[in-house]
């Protein structure tokens, strides 16, 4: 008889798709991971990072105990020692600092390494355990936050449309999103709609993957979006395609916001947009025309100047056209909006109001003030802006800094102490898609390696440890779990941890279709509320002219295929894959500063620099050069990576992050 297991779990990663995955376990050992061909969204299929997640699990750099450091911060000398020295250390430590500066001096900084709900940032994970401390607040603003705002403050939630739906689309635009490598599952939804006859447009500053597969690509300057979709709605109204009926029933706002839309005619708009002015009017008579159509946007619109203005002017198009009426009519951006756990952060135990430093502020807010810098979940070396300050912060020797890890990151090298964590085949965590309307349990498939902890566990040992005695820190997973679901919304009726765990994911209690505003919306009003003043907001790279006639260049850093984020960035074959750091330059930029492909250039700005090899190419349109996102800066030539470019900006909603919006020159190395 076999002794082969078959354990249900769920991608932990930051990618909207949350895959339910499939892991064989033979003899105690994890020997096989598979998409679960069962589950509606995944189909069997995982993408070409997590098809090597068990190899990750047993890499050889992998981090297997706690470590403290010999050497001087930034060297990455360490020596093994017990979690029971760990413990005592990080005890005394953090009780020093509390005595003498307050909980405030204490920033615990959670990223999205996971989105799971108990190890991970979008729940529970240490937040009780820092209130009891009374530590700084930490505002997770890294990824979504502009896009969130914007749809919240004119839909009242930023979920929205069903991404299955897509297949009853006949208009599908795919705009600042690479679906084939940032959530590829939804293509098979897309493909469905196409084989029906729908036309599929792809918005994008670079011809990536999904562009070259689209039916079109209007290659948009970046941060225009705004622009292009005042620009498309003029051709609505010029063709008298508007809903009426559903402004007049579900809108507020609409005449003040009709009048900003006739202030963008096509002409306007494509002199901000770059794109031809047929291209414009064209896929404004389109869309005039078409029902129902959906509209696909991910995290990498928003990342500039005018990211909430982006995202309002896309989500105010189904509101126009009726679109929110139809199945397959609306718009995509994060279906978290429609998640209603009970995420109990018991900010009761906290003794006064504390403080909140912002995530993508490290480098301006890591300031004599912080005395401890705890890490878990995040690289912000590798993936936070301005990284040559952050590197120089965290040089402080008044710093104590502690990073939960399972790799020897870059920021790993700058720590006090390093905590061996555990993978996701290791643990137990209850996640929810942001690109799918599934609840997804993840049993652990095999005991930790060596002497890694969950971070749950590693809060409570720690509490243990430091003799805290409020009964909430030493919760149980499962309790985490149960308390979770107990929010008593209507779209967890009939979902229980039992039922998680035997099936290993389960719909939302919500109709299918989905069709979460056909008669109104979550806003005080129960109205969509059109933006009122301008509802274009220019990128920097727009406003900025004097940093133009130095840096001409718009560097966009978009999510590579081999990496997520900065996980992965280790991996041998994933790092051959992504043949290295590189930029790519259109010929014209490329002829006018005699650069060729294969070239290694040097990509910098006031801010700092990084090394890359050229690749000239017409997927960038002229003046934008583009470079990906997640290379390790220590396993990178010269010692940078593209965050030493991206400075500390702001969007114009939720302080969201401005990756996309650099000015930069590219000269030989």
């Amino acid at each position: 008889m076999s002794d082969e297991l078959q354990v249900l779990g769920a991608c932990p990663l930051d990618c909207p798709d949350t895959c339910s995955w499939v892991v064989t376990v033979s003899g105690g050992e994890a020997v096989k991971m598979r998409g679960n061909p069962d589950h509606p969204y995944t189909r069997g299929a995982l993408c070409v990072k997590v098809n090597r997640y068990l190899e990750q699990t047993r890499a050889a750099d992998r981090l297997l105990h706690p470590m403290r450091r010999v050497g001087p911060k930034g060297s990455g000398e360490f020596e093994r020692i017990t979690w029971d020295e760990a413990l005592e250390e990080i005890s005394v430590r953090l009780r020093a600092i509390v005595d003498e500066h307050g909980g405030e001096a204490i920033w615990p900084y959670n990223g999205t390494g996971s989105l799971g709900y108990l190890q991970g940032c979008e729940g529970v994970a240490g937040r009780r355990f820092w209130n009891v401390l009374g530590a700084s607040r930490h505002h997770l603003n890294i990824c979504s936050a502009a896009g969130n705002a914007g749809l919240t403050e004119i839909n009242g939630t930023p979920g929205g449309m069903d991404p299955e739906d897509f297949a009853s689309s006949r208009l599908i635009l795919l705009w600042g999103t690479n679906t084939l490598t940032s959530g590829h599952h939804l293509w098979k939804f897309v493909q469905d709609a196409r084989a029906a006859g729908a036309h599929v447009v792809a918005v994008d500053p670079i011809r990536t993957r999904t562009a070259e597969q689209a039916d079109e690509h209007l290659p948009i300057r970046p941060g225009t979006d705004a622009a292009l979709a005042l620009g498309l709605l003029h051709v609505v109204l010029a063709e008298g395609a508007e809903d009426r009926d559903y402004l007049e029933r579900h809108t507020e706002g609409w005449e003040a916001f009709r009048e900003e839309i006739l202030r963008h005619p096509p002409e306007r708009v494509a002199e901000i947009t770059g794109l031809p002015e047929e291209d414009v009017r064209a896929l404004g008579l389109r869309l005039a025309r078409t029902r129902p159509t959906g509209i696909r946007a991910t995290m990498g619109i928003q990342r500039h100047a005018g990211g909430g203005a982006a995202l309002r002017a896309l989500a105010a198009i189904p509101a126009v056209t009726g679109d929110w009426r139809r199945p397959g009519g609306g718009i995509a951006y994060s279906t978290s909006g429609h998640i209603h756990l009970d995420i109990d952060h018991r900010d009761d135990l906290l003794a006064r109001p504390v403080r909140t430093l912002t995530m993508t502020r490290l480098a301006s807010e890591l300031d004599e003030s912080v005395k401890c810098l705890w890490v878990y979940g995040a690289n912000p070396v590798g993936s936070s802006p301005d990284q040559n300050r952050i590197r120089e912060r965290l040089l402080r020797e008044d710093l104590f800094t502690v990073v939960m890890e399972q790799f020897a990151t870059d920021t790993v090298d700058y720590a006090d102490l390093v905590l061996p964590a555990t993978m996701q085949t290791e643990h137990l965590d209850l996640h929810a898609g942001y690109g799918h309307m599934y609840l997804l349990w993840n049993e652990p498939a095999v005991p930790p390696p060596g002497e890694c902890l969950s971070t749950t566990e590693t809060f409570r040992r720690l509490a243990r440890h430091m003799g805290l005695t409020e009964p909430s820190l030493f919760d149980s997973d499962l309790e985490l779990a149960e308390q979770l679901l107990s929010s008593g919304h209507p779209s967890l009726d009939g979902i229980t941890v039992d039922r998680l765990r035997k099936e290993g994911w389960v719909r939302l209690s919500v109709p299918r279709p989905f069709l979460p505003f056909a008669d109104g919306f979550p806003t005080p009003s129960g109205r969509l509320r059109f933006p009122s003043g301008p509802a274009y907001v220019p990128p920097r790279t727009v406003t900025a002219a004097a940093a133009r006639e130095t840096y001409p260049l718009v560097l966009v850093t978009p999510a590579s295929h081999t990496f997520l984020n900065t996980t992965f960035g280790n991996n041998p074959e994933l790092r051959r894959r992504s043949k290295g750091p590189r930029v790519l330059v259109n010929p014209a930029d490329a002829a006018a500063r005699g650069l060729a492909s294969g070239q290694r250039a040097r990509v910098f700005n006031d801010d700092g620099a990084f090394e890359a090899e050229v690749e000239v190419t017409e997927t960038v349109r002229p003046g934008v050069v583009a470079s990906t996102k997640g290379h390790w800066r220590k396993l990178s030539p010269g010692g940078s990576t593209v965050n030493a470019v991206v400075g500390e900006h702001d969007a114009d909603l939720g302080r969201g992050a401005t990756y996309h919006d650099n000015l930069v020159e590219v000269a030989p190395a």
